[in-house]
């Protein structure tokens, strides 16, 4: 940081002049965009930072006007900021009550009208929990609210991906392997690929080497084919966990997870998408992930 607070951009490599196969970005506005700059703002010192994808972190209630939506359409489009949002906390697919469940999937319609209208892609939401089901009972049921709401997106003509996201928690819907099955069965439904989760979910540190990230990309391959790994939308932090799974993201340098071993084996794959920081340090993050991937790939291109 400089002596005003701003941040000090780090030197990019060679390899950054070479158009990039994933776009590199923060969940949320950045910490040193202008405080009184809103998302506008937001988008504004994306492109500042050389960095080009924004996540809108919409997680409680949405009140946006048609008339700014417009604006952060435009403000993107004019800096080539791919945009996303992350949708309200309260969905749950598998939600006990009829009237809990109309509640939850008026917010992640709601996320997707006003994310088509500024501008957005795809909307990323969490699952929900098994509530004491078998796992198996409780990923049917959110299958078929989930299928609903695709049909829904698509008779408004909402030209947004659905993306349910992989949880950090063993009670939470939202294991790699389930969130692959839905976007199999289910038009318009693909993954967000949080890989701290599975790194915390299970508690006991595993889903942290090279061939772990290989294993899960291959998941991918194997069921979505190429438009799971070519359209990967990922988030990613350090993660805190206990036995029972997550328990709060953290800043890289101070996690156990393995994000070097991660981003060598996106760049063997070839995959491509968008890398989303979710660490406390937001857009240093997302630079060290952009950084740590142009060095992957070009070892992968010499191998």
């Amino acid at each position: 940081m400089t002596g005003d607070g701003s941040l000090i951009m780090p030197p990019m490599s060679k390899a950054t002049h070479v158009t990039l196969p994933f776009r590199f970005g923060t969940v949320g506005t950045p910490l040193s965009a202008p405080k009184n700059g809103g998302s506008v703002g937001g988008i504004q010192r994306i492109r500042e930072m050389t960095l080009n994808a924004l996540e809108f972190a919409w997680v409680q209630s949405i009140r946006i006007s048609d008339e700014a939506c417009a604006k952060l359409r435009e403000t993107a489009l004019a800096a080539d900021v791919a945009l996303s949002v992350h949708a309200s906390y309260f969905i749950n697919l598998n939600a006990l009550t009829e009237e809990m469940w109309l509640a939850g999937r008026e917010r992640l319609l709601t996320a997707c009208r006003a994310g088509y209208k500024a501008g957005a892609t795809d909307i990323i939401f969490h699952p929900g929990s098994y509530m004491k089901m078998e796992p198996s009972v409780a990923w049917k049921i959110a299958r078929d609210r989930l299928a609903e709401v695709a049909d829904t997106i698509r008779r408004e003509k909402l030209a947004v991906t659905l993306r349910p996201e992989t949880m950090g928690k063993s009670a939470m819907l939202g294991s790699l392997e389930e969130c692959i099955a839905w976007s199999r069965e289910i038009e318009d439904v693909l993954p967000c690929v949080d890989f701290a989760h599975p790194h915390a979910r299970p508690g006991d540190g595993s889903f942290n080497t090279y061939a772990e990230f290989a294993g899960a990309l291959k998941l991918i391959a194997a069921g979505l084919g190429e438009r799971g790994l070519k359209r990967m939308h990922i988030h990613f932090s350090g993660i805190e966990y206990t036995s029972k799974g997550e328990k709060r993201h953290l800043n890289l340098d101070v996690a156990d997870v393995k994000y070097k071993e991660l981003f060598q084996a996106l760049a063997d794959f070839g995959a491509g998408g968008r890398v989303m920081s979710e660490t406390p340090n937001m857009e240093e993050g997302a630079i060290v992930m952009r950084n740590t991937y142009q060095r992957a790939a070009v070892k992968a291109k010499a191998k």
